[in-house]
């Protein structure tokens, strides 16, 4: 696989990271969700390989506190280690910016993102009833947390 890199996202990149998520989720953020993150302040990030914008993550920090909002990798580009460097990238990033703690919440139904989490230290520490929006009502959401180094 080439060079992964990793960069800020710049209003230039809003269409692409629509994109990836709209081909990724049934419910997905609109362009102006992701222009209104990077309005205000949050830590908006692009994974590219070579030129192509392969993936993203959103994370707001305040206090000592990290909140990974939204992390998406392109569906071509699933299951080789991205998903991972992109999390650890923002986790990276969340630590300089003073936080100590991460919190995320995810699908109960998104086991693979799920077991990444885990596996990234993450633990559950709670359930979020009808969090989510989903076909035929609402999906619970998983409340997880990890330190930060």
């Amino acid at each position: 696989m080439p060079e992964l890199s990793m960069r800020s996202m710049q209003e230039a990149d809003l269409a692409q990271v629509v994109g990836i998520e709209r081909a990724s989720y049934a419910f997905p953020w609109t362009e102006g969700i992701f222009g209104d993150c990077r309005r205000v302040g949050y830590i908006c990030q692009v994974a590219e390989v070579g030129v192509e914008t392969v993936g993203y993550g959103i994370m707001s920090v305040g206090a000592d506190e990290a909140h990974l909002l939204n992390v998406c990798i392109a569906d071509a580009y699933r299951c080789r280690g991205i998903g991972r460097r992109v999390i650890s990238h923002l986790l990276r990033l969340a630590a300089n910016a003073g936080a100590s703690v991460a919190f995320l919440e995810a699908r109960p139904s998104n086991t693979s993102a799920i077991r990444l989490y885990q596996a990234l230290g993450f633990t559950q520490i709670g359930v979020r009833r009808g969090y989510y929006q989903a076909v035929g009502g609402r999906e619970d959401a998983i409340v997880l947390k990890r330190p930060i180094d």
